[in-house]
């Protein structure tokens, strides 16, 4: 089930790659539907202090309580770096959400997403899609680390998910499934974020590799 699992888009910014490479996260692997917490129906990160950007409107993203997903401890007492993660979850929250909603082609991704990086998430999202295939159970992303690029336009994050409890669910069959026994539920991720012109944090590439961290 993991978020584009074990592929890797656009080459990383040549100034945090390195940082990442002893990092815990990176990577993506196809997971299951909803984001942040069940019932969370929220919109994305609301402007305050520590956001850089408050008048950048952002895409307002829904998901059901059937699938939680939870960022444990993504915060930061840097305001820059707090901006990198609160975008970088809703870029995660908007990919779900359109698995749920059976929409490939979602604005709210598109928000979060290069231009470079919308075509990967676009056949992620329809590798569910295509198969009349929505996500349930529960998915916490956890151990998030940013490294911020010198000229402050780029960062690199990375961060761990556990596919534990997160299953698929067929829409017609309602058939529900994990992952095959003897699967390594974790997956790594590392991400790779540049400032547009609005100050959104979008993701211009990911990379994922399963059984690379743990709890």
């Amino acid at each position: 089930m993991a978020r584009r699992a074990l592929t890797t888009t656009a080459a990383a910014f040549a100034t945090t790659a390195a940082l990442l490479l002893t990092a815990c996260g990176g990577g993506d692997d196809t997971s299951p539907d909803d984001i942040k917490g069940a019932g969370d129906s929220s919109p994305g990160p609301t402007a305050s202090k520590s956001s850089p950007t408050p008048d950048v409107k952002r895409p307002v993203i829904k998901l059901p309580g059937s699938f939680q997903l939870t960022f444990e401890n993504w915060t930061s007492s840097d305001p820059v770096e707090q901006a990198v993660l609160d975008d970088a979850k809703e870029e995660v929250r908007a990919g779900y959400a359109a698995i749920i909603a059976n929409d490939p082609d979602s604005e709210a991704v598109s928000f979060y997403d290069t231009k470079g990086v919308r075509g990967m998430t676009k056949r992620w999202i329809k590798s569910y899609t295509d198969k009349d295939l929505t996500v349930i159970g529960k998915l916490p992303a956890f151990n998030p680390k940013v490294v911020m690029a010198e000229n402050g336009r780029g960062a690199a994050l990375s961060y761990c998910t556990d596919e534990s409890n997160a299953k698929t669910r067929n829409r017609k069959t309602h058939r529900v499934e994990g992952n095959p026994a003897g699967t390594n539920p974790y997956v790594s991720y590392s991400v790779s974020l540049t400032k547009n012109e609005q100050g959104v944090w979008q993701n211009s590439s990911v990379r994922g590799e399963r059984g690379k961290c743990s709890r």
